[in-house]
């Protein structure tokens, strides 16, 4: 007469949900539009932005010319100061000073809750003609730049060391800035979305008893 066997349960241990997958993080580098949006375009459209319609006034063209030259008199008032060091000074300054205001400060100071917000993603330089391209203002920014850099470039007497100094600032922080494909375009690094994907993670259990009497398979157990 074989003797009854019986059978234990299988054993479920519950994963807890936090452990079952991770969310993989998004890109290192991202490129987004901004400002693009229908109900921005048209609260931009409801009032005269005059933080950008400056450019087009008279005298605004000028005003840069003026600046160059009331810096070089500053800076050729320090005593030691060269003429070479002088022009790439006001060369660098000129640059930085304009890439800061043009492309880097977003948003208005000034009548911001007119326009609702419409303005708050957009440089100065995206603001200019309702971001129309090639308007003779934007002509005359991306020109100004560039008359000054040969300026800089003939009276250092074309040293190579700071012709290497003024061409680069020149293209990083004059030139690039202002091509119409990085227009409204946005590098975010290190972004934290999510991509939809989940990466399994393996979880850790307490290790399991290594004595043979206690590792023997229940399902084999016999009662008499």
């Amino acid at each position: 007469m074989s003797r009854p066997s019986s059978k234990l349960p299988h054993l479920i241990v519950p994963v807890p949900a936090d452990i079952k997958g991770r969310r993989r993080s998004g890109s290192i580098v991202k490129v987004e539009e901004v400002g693009g949006r229908t109900e921005e375009l048209l609260d931009r459209s409801a009032y005269l932005n005059i933080n950008a319609n400056w450019v087009n006034a008279k005298g605004a063209w000028l005003i840069h010319v003026v600046l160059v030259f009331m810096g070089k008199i500053i800076i050729d008032t320090i005593p030691g100061m060269t003429q070479q060091i002088s022009w790439t000074l006001v060369n660098l300054i000129y640059l930085n000073l304009s890439y800061l205001m043009f492309h880097w400060v977003t948003g208005i100071p000034f009548d911001n809750e007119l326009h609702g917000g419409a303005y708050d993603d957009l440089t100065l330089w995206e603001q200019i003609d309702d971001g129309a391209q090639y308007t003779p203002s934007k002509k005359w920014l991306f020109t100004a730049p560039i008359l000054l850099f040969l300026a800089s470039t003939h009276y250092t007497n074309y040293n190579p060391w700071l012709f290497a100094i003024n061409l680069t600032a020149l293209i990083v922080l004059a030139i690039i800035p202002k091509l119409p494909q990085l227009h409204r375009q946005r590098v975010r690094f290190l972004t934290g979305d999510a991509s939809g994907f989940s990466t399994p993670v393996t979880p850790s259990f307490p290790k399991m008893d290594q004595n043979p009497l206690h590792a023997a398979n229940p399902a084999d157990a016999h009662f008499g």
